[in-house]
């Protein structure tokens, strides 16, 4: 019998798995949109679902057991704020599960989740910005270093 076991395993210890769907939540909140495994997609709806659910309660335990799950301040900060905002009127199912072929390797089941009502212009973002802080930081370095050679 399968009582109280209502979560997939995926050949890991705990402390492993925790670690798997803190880091992808915080990537499906921060991108609102990630592709992964179907299996993982499947079971990461659920994290995903509660911390936006403890974001629209808007208290302080809930912020606290929000940022001892995903352990990143921008991140709690995004779901408090924007997201809360954006679902507040929804009872539930704020994520989306579309299946996406299989992988080429290991001919694995992918699957794309996103929030709904996402954000088009978040899905790497946060990227953009650091790699343009890195450009202009480089060009501040080498116009530096111009006038010194000057």
């Amino acid at each position: 019998m399968r009582h109280g076991m209502k979560h997939r395993k995926f050949n890991m210890d705990t402390n492993a798995r925790k670690a798997l769907f803190s880091n992808l939540t915080a990537a499906v909140l921060t991108h609102e949109q990630i592709k992964v495994t179907l299996p993982r997609a499947k079971e990461l709806r659920t994290f995903v679902d509660n911390m936006i659910t403890l974001a629209k309660k808007g208290d302080l335990h809930n912020r606290r057991q929000a940022l001892s799950f995903l352990r990143d301040n921008e991140v709690v900060s995004k779901l408090f704020s924007t997201l809360a905002e954006r679902y507040k009127n929804r009872n539930g199912g704020y994520t989306r599960v579309l299946k996406a072929g299989f992988r080429y390797g290991d001919c694995a089941p992918m699957a794309i989740v996103e929030l709904v009502d996402r954000d088009v212009n978040a899905k790497g973002a946060k990227d953009l910005a650091r790699v343009a802080a890195e450009k202009a930081a480089q060009a501040e370095a080498e116009k530096a270093n111009n006038a010194e050679a000057k």
